[in-house]
């Protein structure tokens, strides 16, 4: 699979470019990072680094991530055998993107919005997949298999384990949400786009009353 691709694909979903090759920031060697997280356990990771007026970013994914994902490429064919190197790539890539278009617009960026923004992608970008996949077939068990049957490690989470879980619901709320539209007609499309890209957009205060108003 190319990385390339991923970010053009969440690019086009949002109408945005950031000027920037993930491949230009990716590690795969955890010796290449730095002393401080070499010791994580997770296959993906973003480091950021600042210095001043400065900031350092690199993106990790495991190269055994990489090569399952090169055998069995999900811009191909998404399915329950690689569903999940490919959440996991398209979250290192999601935060790679966020966090590269708002620093363009010197905007600051919190782990809580990272990681809400990151869920929602896997989900608007898997279905935009499938979609182009099967057209004859609504993924409508997508979003319970992303939110309900997928659990937070908390061995890899530590403290940062609530932060997910209000992550995740988040996201799941506003996913919910874009499933009733899209479900109701084929033809809602480009409005839910239009709602995508206006979310996107948002700061971390007005995403999170936007989908406390959906309740």
């Amino acid at each position: 699979m190319n990385l390339t691709h991923l970010q053009e694909l969440i690019g086009g979903i949002y109408d945005l470019g950031v000027g920037y090759d993930v491949y230009d920031f990716l590690v795969t060697d955890r010796a290449c990072l730095p002393q401080s997280v070499r010791a994580r356990r997770s296959a993906e990771d973003l480091i950021v680094a600042e210095a001043g007026d400065e900031m350092a970013v690199s993106l990790y994914l495991d190269p055994g991530l990489l090569e399952r994902l090169a055998r069995a490429d999900p811009m191909v064919r998404l399915d329950e055998h690689n569903v999940a190197d490919w959440w996991t790539a398209l979250e290192g890539v999601s935060h790679f993107v966020y966090l590269a278009w708002n620093c363009a617009y010197d905007r600051p960026v919190s782990l809580l919005e990272l990681e809400m923004q990151a869920e929602v992608d896997k989900y608007v970008a898997s279905f935009w997949l499938l979609r182009a996949q099967c057209p004859q077939h609504f993924p409508a068990e997508l979003r319970r298999l992303l939110f309900a049957r997928t659990r937070i490690d908390p061995e890899l989470a530590g403290e940062r384990a609530a932060l997910y879980r209000q992550a995740s619901g988040y996201a799941e709320r506003f996913c919910r949400r874009l499933e009733q539209l899209l479900h109701g007609s084929y033809g809602t499309e480009a409005a839910v786009l239009a709602e995508l890209r206006r979310f996107y957009r948002y700061s971390q205060a007005r995403k999170r009353l936007h989908i406390e108003r959906l309740a």
